[in-house]
């Protein structure tokens, strides 16, 4: 008993908002592209976290602790914009873009010519540029909400597809149509708006 009271003890709620809120917000916005619903966020993240200090083993240091809640807290978001949105792959619905331009249905399924993969031309500076960075966040806001936590969970943080199937109640098939339509979108969003090739 006095071992966990130690632990415990180890948090240091005081110090949270000094210590770790603009590495969490940074977090956050990098994954949600948005500065508000950042900031909620991370607040709901302390909320919780003080609510489940006695939850706290000590197996994680105390900001990877509040990262895993915060993670939790993003992904609780995009399930729940998700339901009221969408329904995850409804070609037909208002905010799903078509996908016929990308494809040539009577040479079966081959690229359309002026619709393949481009090389991009750009040196070693170019994605660290804030220019892009933007231009990212933008062709993010543009997936449904939906796509936007998947593709943000899956190659963003690097998350293991079952996990994120679990989390989306997705099958596999559906998560990877999921991915293969988002980066099809984001590919063109960058190149017409980044690249302008």
């Amino acid at each position: 008993m006095e071992n966990r009271t130690n632990i415990q003890n180890s948090l240091n709620p005081n110090k949270w908002v000094e210590l770790y809120s603009d590495y969490l917000y940074k977090y956050a916005y990098y994954r949600v592209n948005k500065d508000e619903l950042a900031q909620d966020l991370v607040q709901d993240c302390f909320l919780a976290a003080l609510k489940s200090c006695e939850s706290y083993k000590g197996e994680a240091s105390e900001k990877t602790w509040l990262v895993s809640i915060l993670k939790n807290k993003i992904i609780d978001h995009y399930k729940k914009a998700s339901t009221r949105n969408e329904s995850p792959l409804q070609i037909n619905s208002y905010n799903v873009p078509s996908y016929d331009h990308f494809f040539n249905s009577k040479k079966n399924g081959h690229w359309q010519s002026e619709a393949k993969p481009k090389n991009w031309v750009a040196n070693e500076n170019t994605f660290d540029a804030k220019e892009f960075h933007k231009t990212l966040e933008t062709c993010l806001e543009e997936l449904p909400e939906k796509w936007k936590g998947v593709f943000t969970m899956s190659l963003l943080d690097d998350t293991d597809s079952k996990l994120v199937c679990k989390e989306f109640a997705l099958s596999s098939s559906n998560f990877w149509v999921i991915i293969h339509r988002a980066k099809l979108q984001m590919r063109e969003c960058l190149e017409k708006n980044w690249l302008q090739l």
